[in-house]
């Protein structure tokens, strides 16, 4: 029997980035679902309600948010593809800090560029820390030493 392979990966980086990321899932529903909270997101262009373009995108962002969530926590897809993912996903991040922090919404700068920094540190660690080790296999098919 052929051993089942599994990521592995330190707790603390996974369970942060996976909270952080599902804090960002949670904001992302509300603008989509109309929250009044536009001036700390997209700029901060839009006081109030998001207009319907960008709660849709906020709709979408959700769903990405969450995949997201589900591959750093280990589910999904195999650990070559996880560590891509997750590499693709702090790359973005690095970006997203960038652009928060360059935003003329104070909430962005303030708020999300924190959270952006610390998702790209904390998804690469996962990231690189993601490796395959062999699961246990199960009961062994050589005779037992009382046989």
């Amino acid at each position: 029997m052929t051993p089942r392979l599994l990521a592995v990966a330190p707790r603390g980086p996974v369970t942060l980035a996976a909270l952080l990321l599902a804090v960002v899932a949670a904001f992302q529903a509300a603008l989509a679902a109309g929250a009044p909270w536009g001036k700390a997101a997209y700029g901060g262009a839009h006081r109030g309600v998001l207009p319907a373009g960008y709660r849709a995108s906020s709709a979408a962002s959700t769903l990405a948010y969450a995949a997201l969530v589900a591959v750093t926590l280990g589910r999904g897809p195999g650990p070559t593809a996880r560590r891509r993912i997750l590499r693709v996903a702090s790359g973005l991040m690095m970006l997203g800090t960038v652009m928060n922090l360059a935003s003329r919404s104070r909430v962005e700068r303030l708020v999300w560029t924190p959270v952006a920094g610390t998702l790209a540190v904390t998804l690469l660690r996962v990231a690189r820390a993601s490796r395959t080790v062999p699961s246990d296999p199960g009961p062994s098919s050589a005779p037992s030493p009382e046989s």
